[in-house]
């Protein structure tokens, strides 16, 4: 295996000033928080250590755990199973522990940087040889001498530091703009809590709304396949009503003919048949569903995507789950059960310019999750080239 000239291929153990797994197998956690915090393997993930969703124990038991070094600001914790090879630095100078199934690297800093051994772990490298290191039949582990074992590509201390520095500032950009998504979607939230809801109007809008009966809006459509060649729709939670080959994961197709499903049109709405989510899926295709599905066809004047919105809104599931007895289980909604439900009609006009508002929103939110996926694919690319030295960076001359 090729290294650029100065680089070298190193034990982990090599590069740390200390490698401490867990003490014990089990703490006596308590119900209450307290200062002192147990990392689990849940608390690690994607390059970070998550202190607070913890649980917490007495200070006997903190300082019984901590036996052979106390985790400190900067260490790089690793967890040994479930899942195995998950790695994150940790950023506070909390009181925590390390719980079972995880253990820590600390860099040893006149050879190593601790963020350079963090991600040099995530490279495919050193995450084949976390592969080849594990074992234990149905549950892959790692043994706690392996884990010193896993063999770095290894530049001078200098470029270690580039690199990380490098690294770490895709790393803030990329949280930077999560934090945006979560800014614009907790937004979105509330406009749709006040707009849904006529509580908060627009001006020149003042008419009272009405409040129909569903099956005064709404009425089943069981037309069946025509003969043509439409193709078959899923119908998601998460992503909506789509053609079945644009889905991004494994669905079962159909055995034999498909002769008795129903037909979608763009405009319609179907009832999930998993609906403790709400259950209402928009359609902007036509084709295919089985007949297990409830197929609705508006049968009112009204914004496609006013209803879209709604049949998301907290205000909607709501009277759902209470209406709905069994929703949380997973029941599918009866067209029985959504007709007598009371959903709000406003003038078109406000139905429209509400749409607007949160269709905005959503594209907003959509562009920036499309700009999150690029930054995050070529974050990987980098990663890969600087951590292999297939590309070099440049260190500043010293005069």
């Amino acid at each position: 295996m090729h290294v650029p000239e100065g680089w070298k291929y190193q034990p982990i153990k090599y590069l740390c000033e200390s490698i401490i797994d867990c003490v014990n197998k089990t703490a006596p956690v308590v119900e209450y928080k307290t200062p002192y915090k147990m990392i689990r393997t849940t608390n690690v993930r994607y390059g970070k250590v998550d202190t607070h969703n913890v649980r917490y124990v007495e200070e006997k038991t903190y300082l019984n755990w901590i036996r052979r070094g106390a985790p400190r600001k900067g260490d790089v914790i690793f967890t040994r199973e479930a899942p195995v090879g998950e790695s994150g630095i940790l950023d506070s100078e909390d009181s925590v522990f390390l719980g079972q199934r995880t253990m820590m690297y600390r860099a040893d800093p006149h050879v190593s940087n601790n963020l350079f051994l963090l991600y040099s772990l995530q490279t495919r490298f050193c995450q084949k040889q976390i592969e080849n290191f594990s074992n234990g039949g149905t549950v892959a582990h790692m043994r706690v001498p392996d884990c010193g074992e896993i063999i770095l590509r290894v530049p001078p201390l200098p470029e270690q530091h580039k690199i990380a520095q490098i690294l770490s500032t895709w790393d803030k950009a990329i949280e930077k703009l999560e934090c945006l998504i979560t800014a614009k979607k907790k937004r979105k939230k509330a406009l749709m809590q006040q707009l849904l809801t006529g509580k908060r109007r627009f001006i020149g809008f003042d008419e009272e709304w009405k409040y129909l009966k569903a099956n005064e809006l709404f009425k089943t459509s069981s037309q069946k396949k025509n003969g043509g060649n439409d193709e078959l729709l899923a119908v998601t939670q998460d992503q909506g009503v789509l053609p079945r080959h644009l889905l991004d994961r494994r669905v079962a197709m159909p055995d034999g003919s498909t002769e008795g499903y129903k037909l979608v049109e763009p405009g319609n709405f179907i009832i999930s048949l998993r609906s403790f989510q709400g259950g209402l899926e928009y359609s902007n295709y036509k084709g295919l569903v089985s007949p297990a599905y409830t197929v609705l066809k508006p049968i009112k004047n009204i914004s496609d995507d006013f209803y879209r919105h709604y049949f998301k809104s907290y205000e909607f599931i709501g009277h759902l789950a209470v209406a709905v007895i069994g929703i949380r289980d997973g029941k599918q909604i009866s067209y029985e059960d959504f007709s007598f439900l009371k959903l709000p009609y406003p003038p078109i006009e406000e139905q429209n310019k509400i749409a607007v508002v949160l269709s905005t929103a959503d594209k907003e939110i959509g562009a920036h999750q499309k700009q999150l996926i690029v930054l995050n694919e070529e974050n990987r690319g980098l990663l890969q080239q600087l951590l292999t030295g297939k590309r070099r960076v440049k260190l500043a001359r010293i005069n």
